[in-house]
This record gives structure tokens, sequence and C-alpha cells, in this order.
């Protein structure tokens, strides 16, 4: 199904690349606006560095971006999604089921570092205002620009993504032209391909291996581009990285150009400190201030939308609060989560006041992203090895991408005490949820109370038939977490025959399993009783959201047309004039009991979890559920009962 929907993305045309280039890359289409001026920092400007630099931006964007992502990571999709929880998906069936801790651990890392992307690009972007006035205060400029940025949010962005396109191509043309101007005056730069140039400041500078946490910066927007995959398909991605890559490369060495045009000098003596906006001719500098600031805002819309579709992700896979989802737009994979949106908006706003600058920013970003790709990396070296890759390819490609992931990380924790402890302290605490509701999840289901469905398909039958006991509803539905069709849970069959006995015509069981695909849709009918009790096991993919209440009633629709089920109500005056039966939905709500003895390690976490989900929706709001037809019973979950009492009678 989603193959089809975004299929137009899989023919290669002038419009989808241009729709890639507004969607793909906005992270690293603007890391040339703090890159060049995070390398240099406050040091006189050497043109050795300089080269040197140049020299690591080059090889760090074709090794890690082209070879490690463009090339080999965007191989591994699944069904067309991209992303690290998508790679974990297609490698969780593997036999190693600790795979899930690189997925938490680059998940959370990415979101946290992602809370400084917006900050950073935007400030950087609005800070080329100072070349008209030094003392100009670009902190409430930035606050305002957000705020603006996640208050659409909540009407969907398929409007404003019209022009994403057109405004990137636009930005990245400027790159290169702006580039080629600089470069017009010395083209002898280019001998910084070498990368004799990046073993030398590496190798011989003093501080050449801290200059290296910069450079990470120029390909941050990498596993961004890997979880983006569905949204533009990988042979766009791949044509369309030869322009954009060519593009940044050149304005890159033009940055150079000008750089060693002013050796011995600081860049705080100048007009503007930051050399992407110096090299500018002084009359087109407020154009590019425009554009740059537009060019950052769509990079965070791209940061904002993978936000919202890595939580949606890892609420499917129980690995999040269930929190409300909203579709804002008929396109495909558009979501908007309320509460995370308004949660990023006050990340970011504590990002601009706590670091004031970019350069400030720039001093603590990149410390968990760098987390993330070495966790993809693991993970891509299981994929490799599942689909059967040769060997004597697989490892020596895993240990060169290990050598040079681990050497960005031993760089970029210069940053931790820079405010880099920040971003690692949002990525734990994020680690902290999705852990908690995995193991959360694992003590439940060890002691959840499985009954057989066949002990006490007579007993309902029954119940069904007694004419003595009121009607509770025609069809009564319950939602049911047993995998298998011939189990039920204990508390559903209480709930039924004991928790005031409930007479329906037809009993309802159903059930939602997540696949590891991004976008099944199938369903199964199982007629366990003829007329009195169906099963209906609903097969979604890990990005489809489980609107059960629509899903359900196509379902009986399917049914009623194949002459399967009489959905006609059973009472007399209204089956005589063809009325439609009530449906009514039950769902069962577990809380912690008092009344459970459990390791002390159990106890925290549970009771971790159940205070996590005072924070989320409902079981039947999570299922989205219609709430006039939803009846919900409150059953205490006893998982460990306390031990006999040494309770004695006495006369």
């Amino acid at each position: 199904m989603g193959n089809q929907t975004r299929g137009h993305f899989n023919k290669i045309t002038f419009g989808s690349l241009l729709v890639t280039l507004g969607i793909i890359y906005g992270d690293i289409g603007t890391s040339p606006l703090y890159v060049m001026s995070e390398i240099i920092g406050k040091d006189v400007i050497n043109a050795d560095v300089v080269r040197g630099a140049l020299s690591c931006v080059f090889w760090t964007l074709t090794l890690q971006t082209t070879v490690k992502y463009v090339i080999l990571t965007l191989r591994a999709d699944n069904k067309g999604e991209g992303g690290i929880f998508s790679l974990f998906t297609l490698v969780k069936r593997t036999k190693y089921k600790w795979l899930l801790v690189p997925a938490i651990v680059g998940g959370s890392a990415l979101l946290a570092d992602g809370i400084i992307t917006p900050p950073i690009s935007v400030a950087a972007a609005v800070e080329g205002l100072r070349f008209f006035n030094e003392n100009l205060n670009t902190v409430p400029i930035v606050i305002g620009i957000l705020c603006a940025l996640f208050f659409i949010q909540q009407f969907g962005t398929s409007f404003i993504g019209k022009f994403f396109g057109p405004m990137m191509m636009s930005w990245f043309l400027m790159l290169g032209i702006l580039g080629v101007y600089q470069l017009a005056g010395d083209w002898s730069i280019f001998s910084a391909l070498n990368p004799y140039y990046a073993y030398k400041l590496l190798m011989i500078h003093h501080s050449g291996f801290l200059i290296l946490g910069a450079v990470f910066l120029c390909t941050t927007g990498a596993e961004a581009l890997y979880s983006d995959l569905g949204h533009c398909g990988k042979q766009n991605i791949r044509i369309s990285w030869i322009f954009v890559k060519t593009m940044l490369v050149l304005n890159y060495f033009g940055q150079g150009v000008w750089l060693i045009s002013h050796q011995g000098q600081k860049l705080e003596m100048f007009k503007s400190s930051n050399p992407f906006f110096a090299m500018m001719p002084e009359t087109f500098i407020p154009y590019g201030v425009i554009i740059a600031t537009m060019a950052a805002v769509i990079a965070s819309q791209a940061l904002i939308s993978g936000s919202f579709s890595l939580i949606n992700e890892a609420m499917r896979l129980n690995l999040w609060p269930k929190v409300r989802v909203k579709f804002p737009s008929e396109l495909k994979g558009q979501l908007y989560i309320p509460s995370l949106n308004w949660l990023l908006l006050t990340g970011c706003i504590g990002i601009v006041l706590y670091f004031r600058e970019s350069s400030n920013m720039g001093a603590a970003y990149g410390l968990a992203i760098v987390l993330c790709m070495l966790m993809t990396t693991t993970l891509l070296n299981f994929y490799m090895h599942m689909k059967r890759y040769n060997k004597l390819f697989i490892y020596p490609i895993i240990a060169v991408y290990l050598v040079i992931e681990s050497a960005f990380l031993a760089a970029n924790l210069s940053k931790f005490s820079h405010g880099g402890w920040i971003t690692l302290l949002i990525a734990i605490a994020l680690m902290m949820v999705m852990t908690i509701y995995f193991l959360a999840k694992k003590i439940r289901h060890r002691y959840v109370d499985l009954v057989k469905l066949d002990e006490h398909k007579s007993k309902l039958v029954d119940l069904s038939k007694d004419e003595s006991i009121p009607k509770y509803a025609t069809h009564l539905v319950y939602m049911t977490g047993a995998n298998d069709p011939s189990e039920i849970e204990a508390k559903i069959i209480y709930s039924i025959l004991q928790k005031r006995p409930k007479r329906a015509d037809i009993y309802w069981f159903v059930h939602v399993d997540v696949m590891n695909e991004p976008y099944r849709m199938d369903y199964k009918v199982t007629h366990v009783a003829k007329e009195d009790i169906i099963r209906v096991d609903f097969r979604l993919g890990f990005r489809i959201a489980p609107k059960v209440n629509l899903l359900f009633r196509k379902v009986v629709e399917d049914m009623v047309m194949n002459g399967e089920v009489d959905i006609t109500s059973r009472y007399e005056s209204l089956n005589k004039n063809n009325i439609i039966g009530d449906f009514k939905f039950v769902v069962i709500e577990k809380f912690l009991s008092y009344d459970n003895d459990l390791p002390y390690h159990e106890k925290i976490i549970l009771n971790a979890y159940f205070m996590l989900k005072q924070c989320s929706l409902s079981e039947a709001k999570a299922f989205g559920l219609d709430s006039s037809s939803v009846k919900i019973e409150k059953f205490p979950m006893v998982i460990s009962a306390p031990k006999n009492f040494n309770l004695r009678r006495i006369d």
C-alpha cells in the first residue's frame, strides 16, 4: 500500500527531484552557515588549518554521507521506509534480542540533538543581520521565528511544502554561485582535496583533533537523510545528492579562499564574524540573510516532521506513551503530535536562551548525533549479515566506519562541558522512557493470565441466548491482547460472565498486531462460534495509525456484503424495520494493584510505567475508538500475589 501511495516518487522526474531537495537536505544543506566559523572560532586564521579543515570536510561528506548513507544505508529500506526504527524492525527477527538497545540509543540521540538543529540554523542565518548593526540582539528574532514555525505545525505543511523545493533549489544555487564568486580568484584551493592535508591537520596541528568535532557538523544531516527516505525514494535522493554535494563543496571551498585571503586576522575583526556572510558582496547580504533564514526554517521543518515520525514509530513499537496523533493533511506520512510539538518548542527556546549565539550552540552540537550514527553502523552490520553480503566486504566496511565514528565521538566529547551535556541529558531521559516501556511490557506479558477460548465458548453461547438477563448490547466488542486466536484474557471472560453478566447477540474479539513492515493493512476473521463469537485480527504496519473504529466498521461492511454476518438488530420492532444493531466497545485498563509481591527493580519499573501512563492517552483513545460507544473497565493488575498469610481463626 505504501509503495502505491508514494509510487510517483519511484519515478525520477524534475518535480520529484525538486521535492527531494525540499524535504531531505534541509539539515545538511544549511551546515555551511556555521561549519567554517565553528572550525576557525576565535583563533587567528591560518592557511594550513583552513586547507586541512576543507580536506576533512570534503572527505567527511564523501565517506560518511555519500558512501555510508547515500550508497550503503539507503539499501536497508523497509518497504521504502528508512530511519533507525525501520532498520531495527528489519533486523529484530534475527536471534540477537539486544539489538533493541542500539535502536533505543540511536532514536533518543537523534531526537535529543535535533533540539539544537532549529535554533542553530535559524540563529546562524539571522546573525547575518549584524553586518548592518553589530550590537543587534538576535535572540528575540530567533525565538519569534521558532514560535511561528511550531505554531503552524497544527495546520499541516502541505501548502508550505510546495515552496520547499524551489526555495532549497534557490539556496543551493546561491551556495554554489557564492563559492564560484570567491573561487574565481584562487582555484588552487582545490589542492585541499588531497587527503594529505586532512592527515597533516589531525596529526601535526596541536588542536587538529579537536577541530574534528567542528568538522563533524558538515554531516549531521546524514542520519535525517536516511530517516526521510520514505518521502522521496532512494533513487531521487542519490541523484539529487550529486547536485547538493557539488554546491556544498563549492561553497565550503569558496569560504576557504576568503579565509586564506585574510590569514593572520581574526573573524571577530570583521563586520560579520561568519565567513559565510563575510564573503558575500555587500549589496547582496540582505537577500542572502532572507534566503538563509528561509532555508533554516525548512531545515527546522524537516527535523520537526522527522521527530513526529520517529515518536509515532516508537509508540507503535510500544516504546513510548500513547499520545494524540493528528493528520492535518491528506499527504501520506504527514502527521502532527501536539504534545511533542510544544515540548520541542520549549526545548528550542531553552537552547536559544541558554546559548544565545550560534557559535555557542555549535560548541555543543553533534555529540549525541555521532552516537546515533554509531548505533546505525551497529544495526547495519547485522542487516548486511542477514542479507548475506560477502563477509570480505562487511568486516572492512564496518571496521572503517567504527574507527571514523569513534574518532568523531572522541573529538565531540570535548563538547561535553560546553553544553553537550544538555543533549546527552535529554537523550538519557528519552532512553529511560523507552526502556521503562519495553521492560514493563515484558513484565506484564510474563504474568498475563490467558485461558483457552474453547473452554468458555459454550458459556458465552448460552449467555447470548439467556433472555432472563437484560441485553447489554447487540454487538459487544472487546479489545484483546492475546496473540493466539484460540486464547483470551481471563479478565475478559470475567468481565462478560461475572462483572455484571453482559448478554449480547454477537461477541467480537478484536486484536491489533503491529507488523515489521511500515504500511501493511491486513485483517483475518475467525468464526469461533457461528453467529455468536467472532475474532478479528488486524495486522497493521508500524507507521499505520490504529484507527480501530474505522477499520472495524470496514471489516463489518465487508462481512455483511459476503453474507458472513447479520448485523440487523435482534429486537423485534427494530428488526422488522431493518435497523442496524448497536455496537458497544469494552476496553480493559489495568492499574497496578497494591497486592503485589514483586522484586524491587520490577516494582520501580512498573511504578514508573504507570506514572507515565497517567500522561498518555487512554487505551480507548489510543485505539481510535469513538468515546460515545466505549465502556472502560478498570482491573487491578496482580502480577505476583503475596505469599499465604499466617492468618488463623480463633473461637
